[in-house]
């Protein structure tokens, strides 16, 4: 019955290649981009193609123009089929597009291009698939969010760099906490049935592996850079963040033991992050529990005062501020590691350092 499976998909595989090779040539078609897409996304789930997926990251890198090959071609592929591991390869593939860290493809990619939000496969008896279909839809929700978080970043980089200005203390908050959502996505993604420990599933927990240690990382640096800016305003938000890394931090680490229990190669070695000092934390409540001083609350009324508009009404007023604390603009990481290779061939290197003691991996070479 495998055996008759497997000939079967590798037919539906040809057949889509054939398509390819005869379809109508477009100002957005790629026959060769869109074969390579249809290899790295192949029925076998024995296996994973990291040449062609290789090769469809030097087109997009190449040129932002293939982009609008990729998602016709890809969303096509996955709008079609009703298997996990065609859905699965697809949203590995998707993540290595948004790892390569192109700010003119990352910005026009706002969200996942397909949805697989109420995926099930079709090909199997529900007992058999039900934890496949919950992977596949945990890993569709996390990489949902982090595209449309992605591009927001670039779009809100490119802003400020017009303006010649940097991000506040509260929007520097604001992406961390984002951030920090994104991690409780992504440690949602993790293989739950008995019958899951196939070739796929490891290669693509290894993927998880990789991006939840980016993406601590960059929560760890921004917790740090706030802590050193933070104000009164801005305390109970901070420490709320501070806890809620610490939170995170433990889960973690239940999250690579499970991992490594599993079998998960990039799961061998627990990173150790770079923690806030106690006193650190301690400064930052002790703000919190202090009541303001006869002479700052005088300050803050006559600066309140100057920052006020009055709208000519009887009975409202609309307040004008412009008491935003700014700081530097940074590259979203402190260059604070030593070298430890991860191994996925999947995804694209980020290029740029982790606040972490481990470099993430030269995954892919040019």
């Amino acid at each position: 019955m495998k055996l008759w499976k497997r000939a079967a998909a590798a037919i539906k595989d040809r057949k889509s290649l054939l398509a390819v090779g005869f379809s109508r040539r477009t100002s957005y078609r790629n026959a060769d981009l869109e074969a390579a897409i249809i290899k790295a996304t192949s029925h076998d789930d024995s296996t994973v193609d990291y040449s062609n997926a290789h090769r469809v990251y030097k087109w997009v890198r190449a040129s932002p123009r293939n982009l609008k090959t990729l998602i016709h071609a890809l969303s096509s592929r996955v709008n079609h089929t009703r298997s996990w591991i065609v859905a699965l390869k697809s949203l590995m593939l998707f993540h290595g597009v948004l790892c390569c860290k192109v700010p003119s493809v990352v910005g026009e990619i706002r969200r996942l291009p397909f949805d697989l939000s109420d995926f099930s496969d079709g090909h199997s008896c529900l007992s058999k698939t039900w934890g496949f279909n919950i992977f596949v839809r945990a890993y569709s929700a996390f990489l949902h969010s982090y595209s449309s978080f992605s591009s927001d970043q670039i779009h809100r980089h490119r802003a400020n760099k017009r303006s010649q200005r940097t991000d506040s203390v509260n929007q520097e908050l604001e992406r961390v906490q984002k951030l920090q959502s994104l991690l409780d996505l992504l440690l949602q993604i993790r293989p739950i049935a008995d019958n899951m420990k196939k070739t796929l599933i490891l290669e693509a927990m290894d993927c998880v592996i990789v991006e939840s240690i980016s993406i601590y990382g960059r929560i760890c640096a921004g917790i740090v850079k706030i802590v050193k800016i933070a104000g009164k305003t801005e305390a109970a938000a901070t420490l709320k963040i501070i806890n809620k890394g610490k939170s995170q931090g433990e889960d973690l680490s239940f999250f690579f033991d499970f991992c490594k229990g599993f079998g998960v190669s990039n799961a061998r070695d627990v990173p150790q992050f770079v923690g806030i000092p106690d006193e650190e934390i301690e400064a930052i409540e002790k703000m919190i529990d202090e009541k303001p001083t006869k002479d700052e609350v005088e300050e803050d009324e006559v600066e309140e005062e100057k920052g006020m508009v009055v709208y000519e009404s009887p009975r409202l007023q609309t307040i004008v501020t412009e008491k935003w604390e700014v700081f530097e603009e940074e590259d979203y990481y402190f260059n604070r590691c030593r070298t430890n290779e991860f191994t996925n061939p999947f995804l694209v290197p980020n290029q740029q350092p982790v606040y972490m003691i481990h470099t993430m991996p030269d995954l892919i070479t040019f």
